[in-house]
């Protein structure tokens, strides 16, 4: 019998694998399809599973080639997901058996392949041992060791050894497998700081202030979505390294703002709690279903000031020095959250940055002048590639000589900030309490 958590866990893989879908949308999707199938630690295993599998993709994958005589573009992507199942639960999981995860490998095997499939899997997974990922340490060549034992891309690591040592590199790769911790924002248009986390005392869910004051960290991973205090718009999830960029920009009441790349509302709920629902606030987005992820949002959080449109930042609008401040949350590749989003580092690859930056230069540019003379501007990202933040921002003020940076005023004694580097922008890295994130404000003179 087909354990219905591993097939489950196994149809997201191929989805990622064959389709191109997301980790977290594909796994959101299938776990809606079978809730009622399943429990809580059903739900837990099918997530460890998934994204540690995603994560490790690329070690696994040697560890399969040291192994197998069959070259990997001759596996179904069905065996040869069941296979990277196996070697994740055999290798990077304490908890559960090897003989386990052989057996239920092979019965998957069974169902999604033929006989001689199940052979082969069950041949494959009885030679694997932890030490396959011990030995990898010992690899000579410290890019391909950093690669291998920290399941990263060569080519992100060379990126990241543009601007930082190798130890420094390897640090990052590591901070980028551990799982994020789960924050919230508090509303503070309805509530604050306190009364939520008595809420969730109540609940037996703890709770710390985050390092920003409108936010909570919370112990376990739970559906906050379900949640009395998340329904009624009492808070919301966001990464505290985002809400930072909202706070840098620290629009006021009654100005008008934009923010060029709003979906799904997050940073713009924000910038509406803090000018206290007071003014305007243009959100832009190309796509129409994600405009309404932004009017759900403000809905939910009871903000009437939002003006949900779809627009697409980087082509010009008619906005010319309309703006007294614009938020540009840009797209991006998203390496500064990868250890939420892991198929990031499967999804895209060197040549990808020349095609982001095209985007993001036209955004910037085009956007900078819809804002006032004596505006401020935000430029942000979720990744920590220089490509993508400072040398944009250089390669920007160049060419537009009556923009000047602004630099943001920190506490140096703040471990949130400990990645800050010169000309007054922020540089997180992913750490243990944040995600990677870019931030840099600049100024219309």
């Amino acid at each position: 019998m087909i354990d219905k958590t591993r097939q489950i866990a196994l149809t997201i893989l191929y989805k990622i694998d064959k389709e191109d879908a997301y980790s977290n949308i594909a796994l959101d999707e299938e776990l809606r399809k079978n809730r009622t199938l399943l429990k809580e630690k059903d739900i837990g295993l099918i997530s460890e599973i998934v994204y540690g599998t995603t994560t490790w993709k690329i070690t696994i994958d040697t560890i399969i080639k040291k192994y197998s005589k069959l070259k990997m573009e001759k596996l179904s992507k069905w065996i040869l997901n069941i296979l990277r199942m196996g070697i994740y639960q055999i290798v990077f999981l304490d908890k559960i058996p090897k003989s386990a995860a052989v057996n239920e490998s092979v019965n998957l095997a069974k169902r999604y392949g033929h006989h001689a499939s199940a052979n082969f899997v069950n041949a494959i997974l009885r030679k694997i041992e932890k030490k396959d990922y011990e030995e990898m340490f010992q690899i000579e060549d410290p890019i391909q060791k950093i690669s291998l034992t920290t399941a990263t891309p060569k080519w992100l690591i060379k990126e990241l050894l543009k601007e930082k040592t190798l130890q420094e590199v390897e640090k990052i790769c590591q901070a980028s497998l551990q799982k994020p911790q789960l924050s919230i924002r508090i509303n503070t248009l309805k509530t604050d700081r306190e009364k939520v986390r008595k809420e969730l005392e109540k609940l037996q869910i703890d709770a710390k202030p985050g390092i920003l004051e409108d936010f909570l960290v919370v112990d376990k991973m739970k559906q906050i979505e379900k949640l009395n205090i998340f329904k009624q718009g009492l808070c919301t999830i966001q990464d505290e390294s985002a809400g930072l960029a909202a706070l840098v920009l620290n629009p006021k009441e009654e100005e008008r703002i934009l923010d060029a790349c709003s979906a799904p509302g997050g940073k713009t709920s924000y910038l509406a709690q803090l000018m206290k629902n007071k003014g305007t606030i243009e959100a832009w987005d190309i796509h129409p279903h994600r405009t309404k992820l932004v009017e759900k949002t403000a809905r939910r959080l009871g903000i009437q000031i939002i003006q949900a449109k779809v627009k697409d930042a980087s082509i010009k609008q008619e906005d010319i020095e309309k703006f007294d401040k614009i938020l540009l949350d840009v797209p991006c590749l998203g390496t500064g959250v990868i250890r939420r989003k892991p198929d990031i580092k499967w999804k895209h690859t060197e040549s990808d940055i020349k095609e982001i930056k095209k985007i993001q230069k036209k955004i910037l540019q085009n956007c900078s002048e819809y804002l006032k003379k004596g505006g401020e501007l935000v430029y942000s990202t979720c990744s920590i590639l220089q490509e993508e933040n400072e040398n944009n921002i250089y390669e920007f003020l160049e060419k537009n000589r009556n923009f000047k940076i602004i630099p943001i005023a920190i506490d140096e004694k703040n471990d949130f900030y400990q990645y800050r580097e010169r000309d007054g922008y922020i540089k997180i890295y992913p750490n243990k309490e944040t995600d990677g994130f870019f931030i840099c404000k600049i100024k219309k003179i």
